[in-house]
């Protein structure tokens, strides 16, 4: 490597000077190359890009797209319910309501049932008698189920008592009140009123008897009801209506009202298309932001002549094709319907291809008929989602030009380590080529120097 360094010290070329001048030139071919490599990198980003933006387009039209059997009208229907005097009642609905006003008359509330232990007994008093037995069990009864209740000796307490049946959760709250004396008794409160929800006493449970020790109260024997349940009675449009307790659910097709005091009021059912909106706005804004990114995308600046990414790149182009022609195709479902278009909906498209809503032209046509909005809306989702479905599927558009855009990218990495390999040779082939022509120019300058300091000898030998 000392020679190569010192190339041109000899004879005054400037080898490294032009080598690298050589070098130079020979490079240009792979300074276009990996411009181009870069290019296609950056149309797998702006690739990237676009499949973000479609897979937001995708998971929007899926919400304005009706599930398998059901009716477009079912998806997106929704109401609200409200009660004049809101102490008197609170209201929740369903999709399956229906719009309307009703009167509404509470005459009584729902009562729970309430029981209480017959014996009273001090706090740290054994309160069970368990025989031969090491377990014995409490069986509470609610609305025909059973739960089974299994106490052993560390239980053996009022308190143990109530802290097994509130454990259970078997529709009762167990609690315990003590008296003037400091005496304890345990009180059970039905979770729900109605006398559907009464509940019942039974199992191999026996309670001491304070008064009698050897004779132990069956648990079926053992509480005292002190207050029944009873049903709330309620009018519904002066009609009389079942109850099960203070929450109602088969009055009006869904509705559920919880009763909470007596007294008459009104109860009005709205469509509330405050959901469906949301879900509008969120196609649109998906739409346009794939929008925005289409035409950033595909730009092309005049002044300075330069393209975006994917300027001219034929993918973009069908995405953009493909999306447009789910959206201005009117769907063949739709064939005589009042709300066929987009723009029957409300949504137009604005000058710089974007969509905007009109609110009030939407709430118009949905008053007008729901079910035909509702019916184009799922068409058009439904349409949208298969768009956006085939395009970024793994033999869709998205994909194929990725891979393509890879595979050129790989053939390209290939072609730029040839080409250095190539240049290393040739840089190597040069220095030897100059090396040899500086040790000739060397040599030759050393013989010129000889050949001059000969012939003045000559000439000075000759004048004498």
């Amino acid at each position: 490597m000392a020679n190569i360094s010192s190339a041109g010290v000899g004879s005054g070329l400037q080898v490294e000077s032009i080598i690298s001048g050589l070098m130079s030139a020979e490079r240009q071919p792979l300074t276009k190359l990996q411009a181009q490599q870069t290019s296609y990198q950056s149309k797998i980003s702006a690739i990237g890009t676009l499949k973000s933006a479609l897979a937001a387009l995708q998971t929007a039209a899926k919400a304005l797209t009706p599930a398998t059997l059901q009716s477009p009208s079912a998806a997106f229907s929704a109401y609200k319910a409200s009660i004049a005097d809101s102490t008197i009642a609170t209201a929740t609905t369903t999709n399956a309501a229906v719009a309307g006003t009703y009167s509404l008359e509470v005459t009584a509330l729902a009562s729970n049932q309430r029981m209480a232990l017959g014996k009273t007994y001090g706090s740290s008093d054994a309160v069970l008698d368990f025989g031969t037995d090491s377990t014995r069990t409490l069986t509470i009864t609610k609305g025909g189920t059973p739960v089974d209740i299994t106490l052993d000796s560390s239980q053996n307490t009022l308190a143990g008592v109530r802290d097994a049946i509130n454990n259970a959760a078997a529709g009762v709250n167990a609690t315990i009140v003590t008296d003037t004396s400091g005496k304890q008794n345990l009180l059970l409160t039905a979770t729900t009123g109605g006398t559907a929800n009464a509940v019942s006493i039974s199992g191999t449970a026996e309670f001491i008897d304070p008064a009698a020790p050897g004779t132990p109260i069956a648990a079926s024997s053992a509480f005292t009801q002190t207050q029944a349940a009873t049903d709330a009675v309620v009018k519904m449009q002066g009609v009389s209506i079942a109850t099960s307790g203070n929450t109602i659910t088969d009055a009006i097709d869904g509705v559920t009202l919880e009763l909470t005091k007596t007294g008459s009021t009104t109860l009005t059912v709205t469509r509330d298309n405050t959901d469906l909106k949301s879900k509008l706005d969120a196609f649109i804004t998906a739409y346009n932001s794939l929008n925005s990114s289409i035409k950033s995308l595909g730009a092309y600046n005049a002044s300075t002549k330069t393209g975006a990414a994917l300027n001219g790149d034929s993918s973009l182009r069908s995405i953009q094709s493909q999306v447009r022609t789910a959206l201005t195709t009117v769907p063949a479902s739709l064939e005589g319907s009042s709300v066929r278009t987009l723009s029957d909906l409300g949504i137009s498209f604005q000058t710089d291809g974007s969509l905007k809503a009109d609110t009030s032209k939407f709430d118009k046509a949905s008053s007008a008929d729901f079910a035909a909005v509702a019916n184009a809306i799922g068409a058009y989702g439904s349409a949208l989602k298969t768009t956006t479905t085939n395009l970024l599927d793994s033999s869709g558009v998205i994909a194929s030009r990725t891979d393509g855009l890879n595979a050129s990218v790989k053939n390209m990495t290939k072609r730029i380590d040839a080409f250095n390999t190539r240049l290393t040779a040739i840089e190597k082939t040069y220095r030897a080529q100059f090396t040899a022509l500086d040790t000739s120019m060397s040599s030759m300058s050393t013989t010129s120097s000889y050949l001059s300091q000969q012939l003045t000898l000559l000439s000075n030998m000759s004048q004498y």
